[in-house]
């Protein structure tokens, strides 16, 4: 094009923003191959393509490119100087205009996608409730939007303290390019260290190379860095972004710190020149980034820490809940939390399952914890049963057993009165002599009565004993209530009440039928208690577990003598576990602890009879839960 070149050239560099314009004469267009590679070239590049030719050489190849969707311009020859300047500022004017569209749209798409990834970000983060997992994913999520090749999580410890006696714990570790096994570390919270500034001063420390600090116009905040360090674990840190996470009173409680960003962002930093070539500071867009991820972080984590805090004083509130029962009923001390134990024991074996009527059975963290709730709290209602009732070893009320002797007593001394008194009016009235055979005769009368009176005394004493009755016993029962004596008003009383006779004519255990059936009335309690507890949607069950863990299959359990479909699996679980350690305790003062053969026996019976869950106990019996609290077993 002659001197035209040279006015081109000016032109393109006055848009240097744009790669441009090719020009395409007809030496290279005229071969289809030829064009179709440059066609594509200046597709995929922000240039503009021009063909430059007679017209009718371009008309007959513009079929050749009618597919192709590239920016193509035409330029017919012979064409001046002059004409040729002004016709590719134009088309440079163009390409200009249009790498800007295509810039502007790809940084649109770029913060649509950063904006999506910080929703999922958020909506990952906010929903995590382990403290653990939660500081993981806000680390590795913050390297993944910078780029970071590693980074550590600090916490600030002691917020309701003065600033100066707080500490910042070192949390969690993570590395790209290198394992590193790190522990758990505090560190006094002041301006000497880069978390600590951080912290204090509540603002981001962004340092583009951690090797030229001392350099002073690259290290305002007077930090030092340690290399020693670097050397002994084979990894150098340069570019360094330290991000204060705030929460909802705009309190620091902890530190995002990401160490080493990298060109590319998958590549892992080996040797020397991976540190000099692939590392780069931390710009202003990745500063942006960690600050916004940082702030949605701090919400979370205040919130996880919340939720913890209320999980703590949740389960305080259930050990001392277990607490009241077992100082309400001493006698079954560990008994909630042993049956708590071997139902999540049990519940966790079921989930475990492949095959059997409980293999599509699944328990959840959530689910377990539900459990374990239940489990402890199962018979909170104790504290609602009168506590002679409760605490009830004996047939009879040890006030009433009291009550008995002191009666006995009365009878005895009242005997012996009437004795003596007979004795001495045989000796004054007749004059009767220690030899006399009347007088003796009285003696032996009376050495007989008190003497029988000890006896059946000694009876009572036996037939308080929580234990059947040797044969013939209820028939001496009713005979000795049949006697009677004269009381201090002069009226006639029985030995024995029909109440105390009640008592004592127990056949199984120590409680009367109306104490049974008020010592059941604990799991009404329990179910009234339980279900005043906001438990929310994830424990919602506890009240419907615990109280059902005295139903039986066959209906005859209580309270509510439910039928087998009704009562769920948690209860039928939890059912086996109460048989089997209210008979295997041996902290129960009545009883000896059954021995582990003989109490599965039982419960076997009990299966048989259609009460317990047949599966179930087959499960307990091969899971053996019991193993973590009968030490010897």
């Amino acid at each position: 094009f002659g001197a035209g070149f040279l006015e081109v050239s000016e032109v393109s560099r006055r848009h240097s923003e744009t790669k441009g314009v090719t020009l395409c004469d007809a030496a290279i267009w005229t071969e289809p191959d030829d064009l179709l590679a440059m066609t594509l070239s200046a597709g995929y590049q922000p240039q503009l393509l021009i063909l430059v030719g007679a017209e009718a050489e371009i008309q007959t190849r513009l079929d050749a490119m009618a597919d192709q969707t590239i920016p193509l311009a035409i330029l017919d020859l012979p064409i001046s100087p002059q004409r040729l300047t002004v016709t590719l500022q134009n088309y440079l004017e163009l390409a200009a205009m249009r790498q800007r569209l295509l810039d502007s749209g790809k940084q649109t798409a770029r913060f649509q996608y950063e904006l999506n990834e910080l929703v999922e970000i958020a909506r990952a983060i906010a929903s995590e409730r382990d403290i653990s997992k939660l500081l993981g994913l806000i680390l590795e999520k913050s390297r993944y939007i910078t780029a970071a090749d590693a980074g550590s999580v600090y916490i600030v410890e002691g917020l309701d303290l003065p600033p100066e006696e707080r500490t910042l714990r070192f949390t969690i570790s993570q590395n790209d390019s290198l394992d590193i096994d790190f522990r758990q570390f505090t560190l006094k919270d002041d301006n000497r260290s880069i978390v600590g500034h951080a912290v204090l001063n509540r603002t981001v420390v962004n340092i583009p190379d951690l090797y030229r600090l001392d350099e002073p116009e690259n290290n305002p905040w007077g930090f030092r860095h340690d290399k020693q360090f670097d050397q002994k674990i084979g990894y150098q840190g340069h570019s360094m972004l330290t991000v204060p996470m705030m929460n909802q009173n705009d309190d620091v409680i902890g530190v995002i710190q990401l160490i080493n960003r990298k060109r590319d962002g998958v590549r892992r930093l080996k040797t020397l020149t991976d540190f000099q070539d692939q590392v780069i500071p931390f710009d202003h867009r990745s500063e942006e980034l960690a600050r916004t991820l940082a702030s949605q972080a701090g919400i979370s984590l205040e919130n996880t820490l919340l939720y913890e805090d209320i999980t703590r004083l949740f389960e305080s509130f259930v050990n001392a809940a277990v607490s009241a029962i077992e100082v309400r009923d001493p006698t079954t001390s560990g008994h909630s939390q042993r049956v708590a134990t071997l139902t999540c024991e049990l519940a966790k074996t079921i989930d475990q399952l492949s095959d059997g009527q409980y293999a599509q059975v699944n328990f959840s963290r959530d689910d377990l914890k539900e459990i374990q709730y239940a489990g402890l709290l199962h018979d909170f209602g104790k504290v609602g049963v009168r506590e002679q009732v409760l605490l009830k070893s004996k047939k009879l009320l040890d006030s009433t057993l009291e009550v008995i002797k002191h009666r006995f007593d009365f009878i005895r001394m009242a005997t012996e009165t009437e004795m003596l008194r007979r004795q001495m009016d045989l000796i004054t009235r007749e004059g009767a002599t220690p030899s006399d055979e009347r007088l003796l005769g009285l003696i032996a009368e009376s050495d007989r009565r008190l003497a029988e009176l000890d006896e059946i005394l000694a009876f009572i004493v036996q037939a308080n004993e929580p234990s059947v009755l040797a044969q013939g016993g209820f028939e001496q029962l009713h005979e000795i209530a049949a006697r009677s004596y004269v009381n201090v008003q002069g009226e006639r009383r029985p030995f024995l009440s029909t109440e105390e006779v009640l008592a004592l004519s127990v056949e199984r255990g120590s409680l009367t039928k109306g104490e049974r059936v008020e010592i059941e009335r604990h799991v009404v309690h329990t179910i009234a208690f339980l279900e005043n507890i906001p438990w929310g949607r994830k424990f919602r069950n506890v009240p419907a577990i615990a109280g059902a863990h005295h139903e039986k299959l066959d209906g005859t359990g209580y309270p509510y003598g439910l039928p087998a479909e009704s009562i769920r699996i948690e209860s039928r679980m939890m059912s086996i576990a109460d048989i089997f350690d209210a008979l295997t305790a041996s902290d129960r003062p009545y009883k000896s602890a059954v021995p582990l053969p003989k109490a599965l026996d039982i419960i076997g019976y009990e299966v048989k009879a259609g009460k317990c869950d047949a599966d179930l106990y087959r499960i307990f019996l091969e899971a053996k839960p019991w193993t973590s609290i009968l030490p010897d077993s």
